[in-house]
């Protein structure tokens, strides 16, 4: 392989000793033990369908995407999967740009058997209208960094990333109901694709002729004789087996790996089922609609806050009770310095008038003493029957005041004092009746 010779190129004789001599004491380079994976972590981008898994040094990022296509006349109820790699001269000085190198197309076959020929992906769901349209699934494999173990990374990010994609529901209509009708996300929730299960590669190294480890280095893969990956589901399933280097393998060692591959396989599927929940949790938190927060308050289990609007709110009440308080004492006291007025001033317009508040006795007697009136004390309870008296007399007075007419002399005078008009002269039509009827009365 050219990766495999272009890091023997660059490692030292010395460097490959040290690496044989420890794996016979079961230790190696990085401090782990024969059958020991590195450390794995798996991100997911906002956009549906991409991850990025790190293996150790090792960083493989994926990308699905889906397009309508016709099918396959052999199978045209099926959809499609394919599988593509790009390995930057930046992940590692042996990969050339261009034209994928044997070492890329290895990689694609790897996941591309253990994928399609387990029916892992449910191609049979891809079919839109069958022998005309059905649904190709692209799976892009970018190598960003070369640390090691390469398929196995590259399967568990195209694992991640199948899991993640959700391709555009869409429907059949038109005149003749063959055509197909796309639905934005915003119209229609997208559809996610049904995988049966989880295809797990699992990377065996073989150095030396009795020296076995698992999850090579890059520096363990330069001095390997030989190298075997097997895929298969946490059920023990196997998938496939990909056999690479002229090391052979006894039946006993391929058996002895398949059994370590299950153990490895299940722990690797239940991580990547965590994080993929996680994520879709992640998403239906986004999806859902936000609005601003109200000024509601939890009265169960108030924050600081809350309690700071609580206490806000109690010191207005407290303010608002005694203001009120407040109010009813002044207005209490102006009650009681009235009916003390009212007591004071018995007989006078403040003992019946309810506008008579602030009435001067004083000020009225001299208003009436320099209009040439003589002020009479009067009593209230005889005020009724003054008034009764004089609705039932004959002789109404035209010029009545009300104050005044419990007394002659003080009608009298107010008389005098008003100034002559037209119609003093005109003698009442009352009075002339009476005349009138005392003179036939002489007769």
């Amino acid at each position: 392989m050219e990766q495999r010779l272009g890091n023997t190129w660059r490692m030292t004789v010395n460097e490959k000793k040290f690496i044989e001599s420890a794996l016979e004491s079961e230790l190696r380079v990085d401090g782990r033990r024969p059958f020991d994976y590195r450390t794995l972590t798996i991100k997911f981008a906002r956009e549906d369908g991409s991850s990025e898994v790190q293996l150790g040094q090792t960083h493989v990022m994926s990308f699905v995407t889906s397009q309508l296509v016709q099918p396959y006349r052999d199978r045209p109820n099926e959809g499609t999967l394919s599988v593509f790699t790009e390995f930057s001269p930046m992940a590692d000085p042996s990969f050339e740009a261009g034209r994928p190198s044997e070492s890329a197309v290895e990689l694609g076959r790897i996941i591309d058997r253990g994928l399609r020929e387990s029916r892992a992906v449910d191609t049979e769901s891809l079919c839109v209208v069958s022998g005309k349209w059905v649904w190709s699934i692209r799976l892009d494999l970018h190598i960003l960094d070369n640390g090691g173990n390469l398929v196995d990374a590259a399967n568990i990010a195209a694992l991640a990333a199948l899991l993640t994609f959700r391709r555009p529901e869409c429907t059949l209509g038109g005149d003749d109901g063959q055509e197909v009708i796309l639905h934005p996300p915003e119209v229609r929730e997208p559809l996610p694709l049904i995988i049966h299960h989880l295809p797990i590669a699992v990377t065996f190294a073989f150095i030396g002729e009795e020296l076995m480890v698992i999850d090579p280095t890059h520096h363990e893969e330069a001095v390997m004789g030989g190298r075997m990956s097997v895929t298969l589901n946490a059920n023990g399933d196997v998938c496939a087996i990909q056999k690479a280097g002229g090391h052979g393998v006894m039946q006993g060692v391929v058996m002895q790996c398949l059994r370590i591959a299950s153990v490895k396989a299940g722990d690797i599927t239940s991580k990547i089922k965590t994080v993929v929940e996680s994520y879709k949790t992640e998403r239906a938190l986004r999806m859902v609609k936000r609005h601003a927060p109200s000024n509601a308050v939890d009265v169960n289990e108030p924050d600081q806050k809350a309690k700071q609007i609580l206490e806000g709110q109690k010191l207005k009440s407290e303010e608002c009770s005694v203001s009120q308080s407040d109010d009813m004492d002044v207005e209490q006291d102006r009650i009681n310095k009235r009916s003390k007025k009212n007591r004071s001033f018995t007989g006078g317009p403040s003992s019946w008038d309810p506008y008579s508040e602030g009435v001067n006795t004083d000020e009225l007697e001299a208003t009436l003493a320099s209009r040439g009136s003589v002020a009479v004390p009067m009593n209230l309870d005889n005020l009724g029957d003054n008034i009764r008296d004089e609705t039932k007399s004959d002789e109404p007075l035209s010029d009545v005041n009300p104050v005044s007419s419990s007394t002659d002399t003080a009608g009298k005078e107010m008389s005098i004092s008003r100034e002559k008009t037209l119609q003093d002269a005109v003698k009442p039509k009352n009075k002339r009746e009476k005349k009138k009827s005392s003179k036939i009365a002489a007769v």
